[in-house]
Formats: structure tokens, sequence, C-alpha cells
């Protein structure tokens, strides 16, 4: 109002519907879709306006989703000081809080140097019995020790997903756990969501007019005329379930 700027001017800058838009100005966050899209819509409508976004956003976890991973470390206390006869203050040596933390670091380090040293020690044991044990072959008075495998690294099993609709779709969307990630909400074209990460992913769809973004490569939806479902995993991929197997957000 300030700037004089109407609700459609906004709308059309930020691809976020006017409903959504008034919704956030009278902080009634029980009719945007979810607090994934509260906090991408409030760093889109203040970059629109010209406003600090992430201390709109940061202002939102903390009045409405609980204390930030900050506010839960611990708290060490300061050296108390006792006043002297005279009036002044005498420090009492340092406190029970600074004491229980120097204990914890030490006793860190000490279970760190200790790991070091057995598992060096291990190593070089494993590597001497392979050796000494890998097969030989004898050719014209020459032999060749056949060379140990290394170790198959570990794969990450965590997928990546963003949505991009390009008509109006319900999703249902769950991550690990049963979380829902998009709680059954309709999409709008533009509003594309932020990326989701997560082992497994199962997501129920209204219709087809939405393009997956899988691991950063896009897929689209086949057309069809009831509810769409899948499963998504690294090992299976993107996996269609059957009309009884749908996940519901209700």
């Amino acid at each position: 109002m300030r700037a004089r700027i109407d609700v459609s001017e906004i709308e059309a800058k930020t691809k976020i519907r006017a409903k959504y838009l008034r919704a956030l100005e009278n902080e009634e966050w029980g009719l945007l879709p979810g607090p994934t899209f509260v906090k991408s819509f409030l760093r889109t409508y203040a970059e629109a306006l010209g406003l600090d976004g992430k201390a709109l956003v940061e202002e939102y976890r903390v009045s409405h989703e609980g204390l930030t991973e900050a506010a839960l470390e611990p708290i060490v206390s300061s050296p108390q000081h006792s006043r002297s006869p005279g009036g002044g203050r005498v420090p009492t040596g340092p406190s029970r809080g600074y004491l229980v933390v120097v204990g914890v670091v030490g006793l860190l380090i000490i279970l760190l140097v200790v790991g070091l040293l057995t598992g060096g020690g291990g190593g070089s044991s494993k590597q001497t019995a392979s050796t000494a044990s890998a097969p030989t072959r004898h050719r014209t008075g020459h032999h060749s020790s056949a060379p140990a495998s290394a170790p198959a690294s570990a794969r990450s099993t965590t997928l990546t997903l963003s949505l991009r609709p390009s008509a109006a779709v319900y999703v249902c969307l769950i991550g690990d756990n049963g979380r829902k990630l998009i709680p059954g909400s309709e999409l709008q074209p533009g509003e594309s969501t932020p990326t989701f990460h997560a082992k497994r992913f199962e997501i129920t769809l209204g219709n087809s007019s939405l393009t997956m973004v899988i691991d950063g490569r896009s897929r689209t939806v086949p057309p069809s005329s009831q509810a769409i479902g899948y499963s998504i995993t690294k090992a299976t991929g993107r996996r269609a379930l059957a009309a009884g197997q749908l996940p519901t957000c209700k």
C-alpha cells in the first residue's frame, strides 16, 4: 500500500495467486498450502517489494516452527564473581559449565587419537595379510601377485524432487516416514515447488498437467482419465501405483 502497488501487479510479477498474497499480508497461515510454500512465497513476495526476504522467513520460522538450531545450542555460563569485603568483585574461578565443556572436548580428543591409532594398526595388519595371501603366477621364472580390489564406495540413496505444474493440478506428496511434503493442495501454473530431499517419495496427482524433476531430470506424466500415483526411489526409479495403492493426505 505504501508503494501504491496493486495486488494484481504483484500477482503477475511473482506468479503467486492473489488470495495467497492476501493470506500472507493477514498472516492467515491456514489458508496457505503448507510451511514450505509459506517460506517460498514470503521470500518471493519480499524480493518483489524490495524487502529482506531472509529476515521475514526467519521470523516466520521462530514464531511458527519452534526454536531454530542456534537457539538450541548449549549455553555456557560466564564465570561467577563474589564480592570482596571492600565491595570489589573477586573471580571465583571457572564456572561449572566451562569445566564441563572443557572435559567433553578433552574426552573427544582422546577418543579420536585412540581411534586413529587402532584404525591405523588394523589397516596395516589387514594390508600385510592380504599381500601375503595373494595368489602368485609363475611365468618364466617371474611371479606377480593379484591386486586386491578396492571396496566400492557407498552410493547415496537420497533423491531430489521438484514439481512444475503447467495447469491446475491436485498434489499429495509424501516423503520419508510418512511426512506430508505437500498435504493435498492444488498447484497452479507457475507455482514451482521447492526441491524436496528424501530416500522415498509417494505422490498422487489429480491429472497429468505437471512435470516432475527427479535428480535434475525432467519427467512428464502420461495422460490419464483418473488419479495418477507413483512410488519413487533410487533403486526402482519412478514406479506407477495401482488405483488402490495411491497415497492420501486426508
